[in-house]
Parts: structure tokens; sequence; C-alpha cells
């Protein structure tokens, strides 16, 4: 079965000239929505056209992720369709990549794969690069840290802190970068660390991270001073919240004690969590945070 359609030309693509791919799906590995402020950003100023459209009714589930669309007085109309597509975008000075966006698949991971290595192929990319993020038990008032991954060493930009191993759930991203590598395809991608607290706002920072990210392995160059003002506004907003809410700072307080005496274990090869340290959980923190996101503007009031 096919589960891409790729167009026969594309105008303007010299022939035989390798490209970047930029994947951002947004769903499991988009706290923050931080990959889907970045594409926001990307096409903010104009998108290029489709080069490659996915099956959606293979990937999606609608039950699961129920697409929004508008009642007006006595009809239904303006569907919000869940759209998986690569289209042909270019850089700050021009330079053409491949833009991978939508929603990550709920079913035939394999298949969605297999659709993006023909499309790999099909336009003779040379390296693939996605971008997601996390949440985790760290503070915003800290540097947000950013992992890089990729299926060749020879990829990586940037040391990790840790070297062992840790089983966390898959993703059709982390699918994709095994099944590349088992066709001797490239790909790496950097996932942001965003503070749980957080989450479910949209996080300017993370965005910039991710992009600077792919500017970095991919040689592409993004206008990013954009992200930067929301990111500094969001930062202002946190701070406001908390000059005007000491219950909450005292919070955020604490939770910098702990990420702080993490950080100095680890630097001095030692490690809090083989010592048995408490560093919260996930959902510890948000049940201590509920008040601080009920004083938080939601994403689409966002400066």
């Amino acid at each position: 079965m096919k589960f891409v359609h790729v167009v026969d030309e594309v105008p303007g693509l010299e022939p035989g000239r390798s490209l970047p791919l930029v994947l951002a799906l947004h769903g499991f590995l988009d706290a923050g929505n931080a990959a889907t402020v970045a594409v926001d950003h990307l096409t903010s100023h104009g998108v290029g056209p489709v080069v490659a459209t996915f099956e959606i009714d293979e990937f999606h589930d609608y039950r699961a992720r129920r697409p929004a669309i508008s009642f007006v007085r006595d009809h239904y109309e303006e569907y919000d369709a869940p759209r998986l597509v690569v289209r042909l975008m270019k850089d700050e000075v021009d330079q053409p990549y491949l833009l991978l966006s939508g929603p990550e698949p709920d079913h035939r991971w394999e298949g969605f794969t297999e659709g993006v290595r023909s499309v790999v192929e099909r336009f003779d990319v040379d390296l693939v690069v996605a971008m997601g993020s996390v949440p985790m038990a760290a503070p915003h008032s800290r540097p947000l840290a950013v992992t890089q991954h990729a299926n060749r060493p020879e990829l990586m930009l940037r040391r990790n802190p840790w070297l062992g191993e840790i089983r966390v759930p898959a993703s059709a991203q982390a699918l994709l970068e095994v099944r590349l590598r088992d066709h001797s395809h490239d790909m790496t991608g950097y996932v942001a660390h965003v503070p749980h607290y957080l989450a479910q706002f949209d996080h300017p920072l993370a965005a910039l991270r991710l992009l600077e990210g792919v500017e970095e392995s991919s040689g592409l160059s993004f206008h990013l001073d954009g992200l930067k003002v929301a990111a500094e506004a969001k930062d202002r907003e946190i701070t406001t919240y908390l000059k005007d809410n000491p219950e909450v700072a005292e919070i955020v307080a604490g939770l910098e004690q702990q990420y702080d005496a993490f950080a100095r274990s680890e630097e001095a090869g030692r490690s809090l969590l083989a010592e048995d340290g408490e560093i919260p959980t996930g959902d510890e923190i948000g049940e201590q945070f509920e008040q601080f996101l009920a004083g938080l503007d939601g994403p689409d009031t966002t400066p």
C-alpha cells in the first residue's frame, strides 16, 4: 500500500541537489508546543509548495485527537483537517530545504517510516533533522537543556551529560531514526527539556533552541529574532506572576535548590539518583504548580 504521494516535478528545484529535511511532528514529543511553535515561525512569512502528502487516514486516530470544526448558526464549516505533508521551503539566505510537519502518526509507524524513506530517496535528502520536546523537573530560571541524538556518532555536535542507557516510550520519530540508519540514511535530532509546569503553554525559548540546533546540524540559517522577543516576553510574564505570588515563588525556589544540588553532584562525578536522592517526579511538580498554572495566561494570549 502506498502511504505517501510525491509530486513528479518541483519547479525551481535544481536537479541532483541534496537537501536537508526538517521534521516536526506535534503530539507526543511536543511539550510546550515547541516543535509546533518552531514550524509556525518558519512558515510565518509564507509556505512553499507541497511536494509530498501522506495518507492521513492511514495514520490518524480521529477519536483520540478529534479535529476542530465550526458550527455557524445552523450548519458546519471550516473543518480543520489534519495534514501530514512535506513542503519545499527556503531559509533566510534562500537555501532550499524540506519541511515535514503534522500530527505524529497514531498507527502504521512502519508504513510512515517507509514513506519518509521514499521522500528521502526521491529528493536526495542528505540529512534529516528532527525537533522535539519533553517535560522535565527543571526550573524555568535555569538554562534550558537540549539533548541531541543521531543514528551515526559522526553527526553528534553536542556532548550529552549522561553516558548510560534509559528505556523510554517509543515515538514515530525515534523509530524513523532507527529505520533510516538501517538503510544508511543520516538522521539527527534535538529534544528540548521544558519545565514540567510550563509544558501545556507555548514555550518560545524551547522552539528557539530547537531551531538553533537545526541550524548547527544542517547549515541552514533562520531569522530567529521574533522567537527571541517572544521568549523574553514569556519570561517577563512568569517573573511578574512570581513577584505577585510569593507562595508560588517559594515553590520555584525549592525546585531551584534541588536542581542546583543535582547539577553540582553531576559536575563532581556523582549522581544523586544513584544515592536515592529525591528529585521530584512529573506528577509531584504538576500538583505543586496547579496554582501556578491557574495564574498564567494560556498560549493564545501569550505576547
